[in-house]
């Protein structure tokens, strides 16, 4: 797999970053705002950042240029290479939600609980979040702003669900709405959306409610961190929520019939197979999607959620965030 940096220009100053996770194409998105203070939403991995940096540099923006990087969440494949492109971009402001702002500050809480969980494969696939100096993080809560020069910004507010951090950005020029994990995990190559439900903070009722806040929105593109841009807004977001519903649906019947983690894993795969049959006909795309986005993990954030709404336990075992 070539490692060059690949850019696509989706019009309005707007420019799609392929950050190569994995080493993989197409599955792990930046986005580079070509504006009057030069943008670039999500870093990908610490192992990207060569890739992001060598793209940015493509694209005409010098380390003195970058304003700002806004990352939607902090999870390690948005948020990863922040300390690395922070340093190499010395001017850029560092937007992160309030929730997450310390964590980049001193990654080393969230580094200890990743390798807990990745072990060896934190250095294959992640890499190494590095500080970023507080002064650079400039940290927003329900709301802010993003100011991309010339009476254009983007408008960040609070998304969870997926995970308590996560924001969704607006861009008041071209209504693009950049939605991180929120609506979920979209294979562009086959148009199939899957739910994005890891451990530990998936919430089905505030998940639909930062939907709901999509659909109120206005924006006319939707922009997914895994991958890429889509059109078709109404239908994107209702499709997001039906596969939360349904996931929340097959795990309770689990939990139901006192299957374990595997049996679980099973079922899913089986009553969803037609669903995503585009994508389970290549064994290789089914394969990255899986390894950025695993159905066993999902089952057990659904499954940490459904323990605190019943109050009860059900013990499938654990798997891997994503």
């Amino acid at each position: 797999m070539s490692d060059t940096a690949a850019t696509t220009d989706l019009g309005g100053g707007v420019h799609e970053i392929d950050t190569l996770m994995s080493g993989y194409r197409g599955i792990t998105a930046g986005y580079a705002l070509l504006t009057d203070r030069p943008c670039l939403v999500e870093t990908g991995t610490a192992r990207s950042a060569p890739v992001v940096r060598e793209a940015l540099t493509s694209l005409g923006i010098d380390p003195g240029d970058l304003a700002t990087v806004v990352v939607t969440h902090i999870h390690l494949d948005h948020a990863g290479g922040v300390g690395d492109i922070a340093a190499a971009y010395p001017n850029a402001e560092i937007v992160v939600h309030e929730a997450g702002a310390r964590h980049l500050v001193d990654p080393s809480r969230l580094m200890d609980s990743a390798r807990r969980v990745y072990g060896r494969l934190m250095d294959e696939v992640f890499g190494l979040l590095r500080p970023t100096p507080r002064e650079r993080v400039r940290a927003v809560g329900d709301s802010g702003t993003v100011d991309l020069g010339g009476g254009r910004s983007l408008g960040a507010f609070h998304s969870p669900g997926h995970a308590k951090h996560h924001i969704g950005l607006l861009d008041s020029d071209t209504g693009d709405l950049y939605v991180g994990d929120a609506v979920g995990i979209y294979a562009p190559d086959v148009d199939v959306l899957t739910p994005a439900t890891p451990p530990p903070d998936f919430d089905l009722d505030v998940a639909v409610r930062s939907i709901e806040l999509f659909r109120s929105s206005g924006a006319s593109r939707l922009l997914f961190s895994h991958y890429g841009p889509v059109a078709d807004v109404a239908g994107t977001l209702d499709r997001g929520e039906e596969e939360l519903r349904l996931w929340v649906e097959l795990t309770r019947r689990a939990r139901s019939d006192g299957l374990d983690l595997d049996h679980t894993v099973a079922m899913v795969r089986d009553r969803t197979a037609e669903r995503y049959a585009a994508l389970r006909l290549d064994p290789d795309l089914d394969e990255k999607f899986e390894g950025l986005n695993s159905v066993a993990a999902n089952i057990v954030g659904i499954n940490r959620w459904l323990d605190r709404v019943d109050g009860s336990r059900h013990d499938l075992g654990d798997a891997a965030g994503s």
